[in-house]
């Protein structure tokens, strides 16, 4: 399972030889695992590392599990005896590049997704919590509260839970239900803390959500994405494919409000930046909290081989050291890699139009 060890350890990586990167869905509900190795051929078709390119074929050839994952993603760099596969259970859209370093952005897009879910199903007596990252089930635990007495009616008039001749009986059974919707709230802290989730959802009755979520701690009731009507008993893959299903809208209605942020900020000379020159010369300098960048982004730039300045004009020396600029064919790598070096964050988007109108790229900035 990819997770945040896994992405350190590829912006850490020092890269001496080209990489070939490869992102490809596998879905096997959608396609024949034949369909997809023809589509991955054409997508390799062309590319002029050819160690690489057998690699991996290899892979997919004679290691990766068709039946039971939906995408993968792997790095190839045999010119230095690197090579990592990561099995996904998420959707990747199918991409092949060849850069100086690994392309980290369907990769990105995706852990920023599916990376911290946590889900509480709730009724009146239990509570059953799940921790989901990159669309696998990383555990779930069961709160099992005290047994909620039924009371019988007395009377068309009578309020629900109480009977004459046993005054209070209602308010007994409403104190245990109370009971254990704090028991379930503290057991989900404890759980949401153990597996570090950056959003929550929760399942239950609408009643039920509503009297649970009081008893949250605030710092879990600002995560909350959504509320669904799920059975406690649902089985985890279903718990999944509903959280996932929630998560495109969230999503997308989130990163298009980082847009408008940037825009705004930009126009008020504040905090945010659209120009591609001076993103890059901010990003050295750590200021870039978030780097908003779209899936199409593509721009040829120039590297000070001295002290590494950046910049898409061609210049015969660097204005800061002197030194010679060597051309990089596509910034993006170097983008992702140093802002998340930097403890930044990198948001994809894809096909959205005011990013698109500001050359797919934007950032957010600390100060």
């Amino acid at each position: 399972m990819f997770g945040k060890a896994d992405l350190q350890s590829l912006i850490e990586q020092d890269f001496q030889a080209p990489v070939l990167s490869v992102s490809l869905n596998t879905h096997p509900a959608e396609e024949s695992a034949d369909t997809y190795k023809l589509r991955l051929r054409s997508l390799l078709e062309g590319k002029d590392l050819e160690e690489d390119v057998r690699a991996v074929s290899g892979y997919f050839d004679t290691q990766f599990d068709w039946k039971n994952y939906r995408s993968a993603v792997v790095f190839s760099a045999q010119g230095q005896d690197f090579f990592r596969a990561y099995p996904l259970q998420v959707r990747m859209w199918d991409q092949v590049r060849t850069g100086s370093l690994p392309d980290l952005i369907p990769l990105l897009n995706a852990y920023n997704a599916h990376s911290g879910n946590g889900v509480a199903l709730i009724n009146q007596q239990e509570g059953r919590f799940l921790a989901f990252e990159m669309g696998e089930l990383l555990d779930e635990q069961h709160q099992q509260g005290e047994e909620v007495q039924r009371q019988k009616h007395g009377g068309g008039s009578q309020t629900t839970g109480t009977w004459r001749g046993d005054q209070g009986a209602g308010e007994i059974s409403d104190m245990t239900v109370e009971r254990n919707l704090r028991s379930a709230a503290d057991a989900a802290d404890a759980f949401f803390k153990q597996y570090e989730v950056r959003r929550v959802f929760l399942g239950g009755t609408d009643e039920n959500i509503s009297s649970f979520r009081k008893f949250l701690p605030k710092r879990w009731q600002s995560l909350i994405v959504d509320e669904f009507q799920l059975d406690l008993d649902m089985p985890a893959a279903s718990v999944q494919e509903a959280v996932q299903e929630l998560l495109r809208e969230e999503e997308q209605h989130r990163k298009a409000n980082l847009v408008e942020k940037a825009i705004t900020e930009a126009a008020k000379g504040r905090h945010g930046l659209l120009r591609v020159d001076d993103i890059l010369s901010a990003v050295p300098e750590g200021r870039v909290q978030t780097l908003i960048i779209g899936r199409e982004f593509r721009q040829e730039g120039f590297r000070c081989s001295g002290c590494e300045y950046l910049t898409v004009q061609e210049l015969s020396a660097c204005p800061f050291c002197g030194a010679k600029f060597e051309a990089i064919p596509d910034l993006s790598g170097m983008l992702v890699r140093d802002v998340l070096a930097s403890g930044g964050s990198v948001e994809v988007l894809e096909g959205h139009h005011a990013l698109q109108e500001r050359d797919n790229l934007g950032a957010l900035l600390r100060y």
